[in-house]
């Protein structure tokens, strides 16, 4: 599974990087605007949101709990200093998807515990696109947290992410993840969406 978080660059808007993920196949997108007020990123949202279901993407919005409601979003990912997870799935009820970011096995467990959907779990290695990041991964990290949740009998997918490229994805993939999420790599390539296509092959 391939998750595509859109991100802005001098060369591309949130919604040209929100295309060329679909263009290229990609079938799960996050709108993330971290600093944006509801009021900018409430256009933003209801465009991509349009273009997602036009090719049958899930849409999931960063964060924003209220806003996802009220759009009708079909989920939200909350960070470890976003609304815990219980209070989004209250507000929320069951008819959205709810996951949450985790840098350790207590992370994990604690969104279990609370009702997520699906753990985003990293980062892999050092990200420009995300501020105050908690303690780099590595392989070995997602081994440790992947056997952890297999002792536990933890039954939620699990997505590495941050600073991930195409050459790393072997490799972590083998840690029995469910897939990866990406931003920059995408964007950095000079054909954005081969890329994606490039990117879901090593992810099947």
């Amino acid at each position: 599974m391939l998750q595509f978080i859109s991100h802005y660059t001098k060369e591309y808007s949130y919604l040209d990087s929100i295309r060329m993920a679909l263009e290229g196949g990609c079938r799960w997108v996050q709108l993330r605007m971290k600093g944006a007020g509801d009021d900018e990123v409430r256009p933003v949202a209801t465009a991509a949101q349009r273009m997602c279901h036009a090719t049958g993407a899930t849409f999931i919005l960063d964060d924003r709990v209220e806003l996802a409601k009220e759009l009708r979003a079909d989920g939200v990912h909350l960070g470890l200093k976003d609304m815990p997870i219980a209070e989004a799935r209250h507000l929320l009820g069951d008819g959205f998807i709810i996951g949450g970011t985790a840098n350790t096995i207590a992370d994990v467990r604690q969104h279990h515990a609370a009702g997520a959907d699906y753990i985003g779990c990293g980062p892999f290695r050092f990200t420009t696109t995300k501020k105050g990041l908690s303690p780099v991964l590595g392989l070995d990290g997602y081994r440790g947290i992947m056997q952890a949740i297999m002792a536990d009998g933890i039954r939620l997918p699990v997505v590495a992410i941050g600073g991930i490229t195409a050459d790393d994805i072997p490799d972590i993939m083998q840690t029995g993840v469910s897939g990866v999420a990406l931003s920059g790599a995408v964007l950095r390539a000079s054909d954005p969406v081969a890329e994606i296509r490039k990117l879901i092959a090593l992810t099947s």
